[in-house]
């Protein structure tokens, strides 16, 4: 669960620290080298906005999650130990509460297995943006017409087919690849799309924690239960014997 907690914490502010910042970034690039007029880009504000409020949502939602698994992976490793040297015993509505984390555990990691995915388009785009300035500094490529080559984000829906100018080519498309903007972004996505990957393989690994948790609580009740059983049935045993040797004491008499 330690191990897990650390994971998570590490996953979920790469990923929300780095895409905050990403995000900013990519809305500037746009501003300046493709979208000029302000009502052409601002829905795009707005859903930039709206995933920078999840982001706050979402690093404040698994701060806390993250330690209440951790405190529930201590506590039911307590309970584990007492029921199995003592005669303490765990309840219904704690392997319930064990359960449900399980189910959410599993919601949530589906969940942030979409978000990996979502991530990679961004790194996606960049990187194909990347390659095409690489491309044209190459000396094997040997290109004679470089204004032919352009990248038009358009095309992706970023931003719609009236926005100027849409597009950046040649000379113009290698200054927007050497601004701090585009550098900055590019790796920051990078380094969300590893912080969700984290996160996704610390849920998973929480969900395995859960699941033996449970499976170790199930057991520790029938073991618990056998050995009530068999208590009681050595009592009674017991208690036969005495009756016995009590009712031959009598006809020795």
């Amino acid at each position: 669960s330690l191990v897990a907690t650390i994971l998570c914490f590490s996953g979920v502010a790469l990923f929300c620290g780095c895409g905050h910042v990403a995000l900013t970034g990519t809305l500037t690039m746009l501003e300046n080298h493709f979208s000029r007029v302000t009502s052409d880009h601002a829905t795009l504000t707005m859903v930039i906005q709206i995933f920078q409020y999840i982001i706050y949502g979402i690093a404040s939602f698994f701060f806390v999650y993250a330690i209440i698994l951790l405190a529930e992976g201590f506590y039911t490793t307590s309970a584990i130990k007492k029921e199995l040297q003592s005669d303490f015993k765990t309840t219904v509505c704690g392997r319930c509460i064990t359960a449900f984390f399980m189910f959410l555990t599993y919601i949530l990691a589906l969940a942030f297995l979409a978000i990996f995915g979502f991530t990679a388009i961004p790194v996606f785009l960049f990187f194909n943006m990347w390659t095409t300035c690489a491309a044209m500094k190459s000396p094997d490529a040997n290109i004679t017409s470089p204004d032919s080559i352009c990248v038009d984000v358009r095309q992706y829906g970023v931003i719609p087919w009236n926005a100027t100018p849409g597009k950046a080519c040649g000379a113009t498309l290698g200054d927007i690849c050497n601004t701090s903007e585009f550098y900055l972004s590019y790796h920051l996505y990078i380094v969300a799309l590893a912080g969700a990957g984290a996160t996704v393989i610390a849920l998973i690994h929480y969900l395995m924690i859960l699941a033996a948790n449970w499976a170790y609580l199930k057991s520790a009740v029938s073991t618990h239960e056998y050995q009530d059983i068999k208590t009681k049935d050595d009592q009674d045993l017991e208690a036969e014997a005495r009756s016995k040797e009590g009712q031959n004491s009598s006809s020795y008499s």
